[in-house]
């Protein structure tokens, strides 16, 4: 070999091996280093240099960089480079300064005469130098493309047939006897684990074991230096996915949870769609631990969006929704096709809950989507930038972000590059997403290779820097490792990190659809496959971590919760009933001045003493009712928020929950605020004059967080009408548009009592028109018929009367394990009739909301063969009908029965008032005019029930004739059209 190309390979391997460490591989050529030695002297030295004899005469401007960097840095420098300049500097004569580059492995002789004849040593030197060389080349092969072999499926059926070790072999000239030489590790590296000299076959088994068993990194298209080393410490470095075994015990814990709830659904609803993680099971332990290790590293509230596949079990075993909740909405659905409206796997929820792990309270949200899968990905992220402004949160340090993915659509909808887009943009930056791909390998029955032209579903994200960490979901504890690197890597650099779980999918796109017709291979495969819990247990009893019986013991715990939680679900929802103690204290608080030196005013004294004089009697009227629910809501942590023009007092001064210091202006005390120090806070304010603007406000506010009572109060309840728009385009139908729920209730005084045709109905019939209730068809009756009902309309409408039952249906709007909008026709007359009172009883733990009120007086129920007549009404008119069925002494002949709520329509309760007086007539009474009121909506639920029962009667109606207004305006008109309804009722 020529001695100028042994120089030149000399020189090229130092180079090469400088841009390999500094990570610029295949980059030869070395930047000018600006240094202190002037230009004219670098040239002497590179003119020295040249004179020596084993350069024979080589190009000096390699010698001249290499000075100047050595200058600067003398480690810039390969070793013998160094001591070469070191020599030159100190005058040394030619061919005295150089000296032979160090090797690994010593040998002696010298390097190739002027007539290019070699010595056995210098060909081995030459050896030496290109298998270092070969060795870092290695290295960086696994580095950028180990991930291509990685074992990632675990269905083993992509898998690349390719010897590796045979490869590295042939490709870089190494023999079976080579594997056993040591070399010494480039700083790019992590695999010594504090080592610096590994054999050959030692480095290729730790680069196999780093990235070509279960997990494979995508990173090295990173352009940032710190970053890649980042990485490649956390999966380079030996033992870095070994577990504690208590890591262990918690993650087969998680895994039993995870699977025993798929189990349960999949025995208790055989027939549901109801798109479970058969066969990622393990996504839950992920998102538990991302979560752990986040809110470790100070993050506070977490923003998440997923699609449908897993959702019931994320929003179950993740955010700890209540599990009755969710076997509820089961127990109360037919199956329902996707994006047909708010079925339970597009829900959202929003709850806090306490970390075991760090002991710190954490804020789960689950975003609701539609079926349109990915488009929740940009609102998550708007919902996190908002959350972290407000908090002032301007790194993203306390509020962050998870989204879930399926596999075909993260390759597929353009909406994800879009999101990704936004990562790095100042005003849209919510510092950094973890992605989950839940990856099913096939679409709803389509093959990736005709899905998709790129080799991952993943490579989208390639666009903005993100790593991607491939794994195995059949490896639980290489999972947990990956989850708990990206949560780090999301906490130290801002940045946006992709894990692609690599898992199968058991049953079809949902539990009904057949995926044999279409993938008869790979779900041949999927039915031999054990589950990941049963491998992982086995796992753990083989190497003692824990024993059979621990295992069997988690199964049975889990699954005794989840049978417990099934039998709740028999209850309408959570109870709304409360302690006698929790009365007291709050109507006593209601009742009690403000401290000191508070001036009130002498009328809000005489108010204050009644209210009194009421807990002491254990009654209530309207007034202490709503304070009451608002109350112990708020004693609950539920923020309760009330809006509307002159709510503060209430359009009939009956409210007063702003009191007023009668001689400090803008001096003002909230009783409901001064019931717990630990209490929710309570917001009544005076609106806008605007039903519009305002209604959509709180709609808005209400969308916001589902965990708060938002109610909006008209001043009278014709005047929602200018809020009409509102009504109809969202809050009617949002839910089944755009998949949005809303618990808002809006308060709207009702009644005829002769204020004429602006102030005296809320027009029920416009909401009642407005609600999607079937007339036709009676339903079927079960434990769950309630709960069913309230769960398939789109809005309720009430008219309570009776206090007790307002408490009630307020309290029901948060007590419900979903939200509906709740239109409640409050009274005028009735907030200070004498009659409308109920007892503290009512109120206690078991009571709950009534949908009718059945007439109770003993001479009705003691001889119900002799009703003659059951008059079926609603609200405030029910007071006026005993008035006058005693004056016409009919106690004995006539029943009385209170439709409390009217959509949904009771029907089962309805059925059973028509059976107890089988020879009464049914006459339904009401004070609105026939084409207005409630006549249009019960007239035909009625008639449904006297069908279903097989009886001939005709349902009779008694109440004012049809008219274009609501009222008359005269009060002489008003008394006659009373007469004349009263006189309908009972003849």
């Amino acid at each position: 070999m020529h001695r100028a190309a042994l120089t030149n390979s000399y020189r090229t391997a130092n180079l090469l091996i400088r841009s390999i460490e500094n990570g610029r591989f295949g980059i030869l050529v070395t930047s000018r280093v600006a240094t202190s030695t002037s230009p004219a002297s670098a040239a002497a030295i590179a003119n020295r240099v040249a004179q020596e004899p084993f350069l024979n005469g080589s190009s000096s401007i390699y010698v001249e960089e290499m000075y100047n960097a050595w200058l600067k840095d003398p480690n810039s420098v390969h070793k013998s480079w160094d001591t070469f300049f070191r020599n030159a500097s100190a005058n040394a004569e030619p061919g005295l300064a150089h000296q032979r580059p160090p090797t690994l492995f010593p040998f002696s002789g010298s390097f190739p005469s002027a007539s290019g004849s070699q010595s056995l040593s210098s060909v081995d030197s030459h050896r030496d130098i290109d298998d270092h060389l070969s060795v870092q080349a290695i290295i960086r092969s696994y580095q950028i493309r180990g991930h291509y072999f990685a074992k990632l499926d675990p269905l083993e059926i992509n898998v690349t047939n390719f010897d590796r070790d045979g490869a590295w072999l042939k490709v870089y000239n190494f023999e079976e006897k080579d594997m056993d030489r040591l070399f010494k590790l480039p700083n790019t590296t992590y695999i010594g684990g504090g080592e610096n000299v590994l054999s050959l076959r030692e480095i290729l088994k730790r680069l196999e074991g780093s990235y070509c068993r279960h997990v494979g990194v995508e990173y090295m298209f990173i352009n940032n230096l710190e970053q890649c080393q980042w990485i490649r410490e956390k999966f380079e470095t030996p033992s870095s996915l070994d577990l504690s075994p208590e890591k262990k015990k918690t993650l087969l814990a998680r895994m039993t949870r995870s699977h025993k709830f798929e189990e349960f659904l999949a025995k208790k609803w055989s027939s549901e769609k109801r798109f479970g993680l058969e066969g990622c099971e393990v996504l839950i332990p992920a998102m538990k631990e991302i979560i752990d290790n986040s809110s470790e590293l100070g993050i506070e509230s977490i923003v998440m969006g997923m699609p449908h596949r897993g959702r019931l079990n994320v929003l179950a075993n993740v955010c700890r929704k209540p599990l009755e909740q969710i076997f509820a909405q089961f127990n109360s659905l037919e199956p329902a096709d996707e994006g047909s409206g708010d079925v339970k796997y597009h829900l959202g929820m929003s709850h806090e809950r306490l970390n075991r792990k760090t002991n710190k309270t954490i804020k789960l949200a689950v975003v609701a989507n539609p079926s349109h899968l990915e488009a929740v990905d940009p609102i998550v992220q708007g919902k996190t930038r908002a959350e972290q402004f407000y908090r002032g949160d301007t790194q993203g340090k306390k509020v962050m972000s998870i989204l879930l993915h399926g596999d075909a659509a993260f390759a597929g909808q353009g909406v994800v590059y879009e999101t990704f887009h936004l990562s790095d943009l100042p005003d849209y930056s919510t510092h950094g997403t973890i992605h989950i791909v839940v990856n099913n390998q096939i679409g709803f029955t389509t093959d990736p290779r005709v899905a998709r032209s790129s080799p991952y579903c993943t490579d989208v994200a390639r666009v903005v820097n993100a790593p991607i960490f491939h794994v195995n979901s059949d490896d639980p504890e290489a999972v947990v490792h990956v989850c708990k690197v990206a949560a780090e890597w999301r906490a130290k650099f801002g940045k946006d990190c992709v894990i692609d779980l690599v898992c199968y999918r058991r049953n079809g796109h949902n539990e009904i659809d057949e995926p044999m017709f279409t993938q008869p291979l790979m779900y041949t495969k999927i039915k031999k496959q054990m589950p990941t819990l049963h491998k992982y247990a086995q796992k753990l009893i083989a190497e003692k971590t824990v024993t059979e019986e621990f295992v069997n013991q988690l199964n049975e715990k889990y699954e005794n919760i989840l049978v417990e939680a099934y039998k709740n679900t028999e209850k309408e929802c959570d109870p709304t009933g409360i302690l006698p103690e929790v009365l007291d204290h709050i109507g006593n608080a209601f009742s009690t001045p403000p401290p000191g030196n508070f001036k009130i005013h002498p009328g809000i004294k005489r108010i204050l003493n009644a209210r009194k004089e009421m807990v002491n009697n254990r009654t209530i009227d309207w007034a202490l009712a709503e304070a009451l629910a608002f109350g112990s809501l708020l004693k609950e942590g539920i923020h309760v928020r009330l809006s509307g023009q002159d709510v503060e007092r209430g359009t009939f001064s009956h409210r007063h929950h702003v009191l007023h210091h009668q001689t400090v202006d803008k001096t003002t005390y909230r009783p409901l605020c001064h019931l717990y120090p630990d209490q929710a806070p309570y917001t009544v304010c005076n609106s806008s004059l605007s039903e519009y603007g305002v209604l959509g406000f709180e709609l808005g506010f209400s969308m916001t967080n589902p965990n708060a009572l938002v109610i909006w109060e008209a001043q009278f309840g014709d005047f929602f009408n200018t809020a009409q728009c509102i009504i109809d385009q969202f809050i009617s139908s949002g839910q089944a548009k755009w998949v949005r729920q809303s618990g808002l209730v809006l308060l709207l005084p009702h009644g005829m009592e002769g204020m004429g045709p602006e102030h005296s109905s809320g027009r029920p019939e416009r909401f009642l028109e407005l609600c999607n209730a079937q007339h036709d068809e009676f339903p079927t009756i079960d434990e769950f018929f309630p709960l069913k009902q309230l769960h398939d309309i789109n809005m309720i409408v009430a008219n309570c009367s009776t206090p007790g039952n307002m408490f009630h249906i307020l309290r029901r709007q948060i007590a419900l394990p979903f939200r509906k909008p709740l239109i409640v026709f409050t009274p005028k007359s009735l907030l200070r009739h004498p009659s409308c009172k109920s007892s503290f009883d009512e109120l206690l733990p078991g009571t709950e909301f009534q949908r009718v009120l059945p007439d109770k007086s003993e001479s009705i129920n003691s001889n119900p063969q002799a009703v003659k007549r059951n008059i079926f009404c609603t609200g405030k008119v029910y007071y006026e009908l005993v008035k006058e069925r005693a004056t016409r002494g009919l106690e004995d002949s006539v029943a009385l029965t209170r439709v409390e709520q009217l959509c949904p329509f009771p029907f089962d309760l309805v059925q059973e008032e028509i059976k107890k007086f089988p020879n009464a007539e049914l006459v339904w009474s009401q004070e609105e005019h026939k084409n207005q009121g409630w006549w249009n909506f019960v007239e035909p639920n009625m008639e449904c029930v006297v069908k279903h029962l097989g009886l001939n009667k005709e349902i009779k109606y008694a109440g004012r004739p049809v008219s274009p207004s609501t009222a008359t305006g005269s009060k002489h008109i008003h008394k006659k059209e009373h007469m004349n309804h009263m006189n309908d009722s009972f003849n």
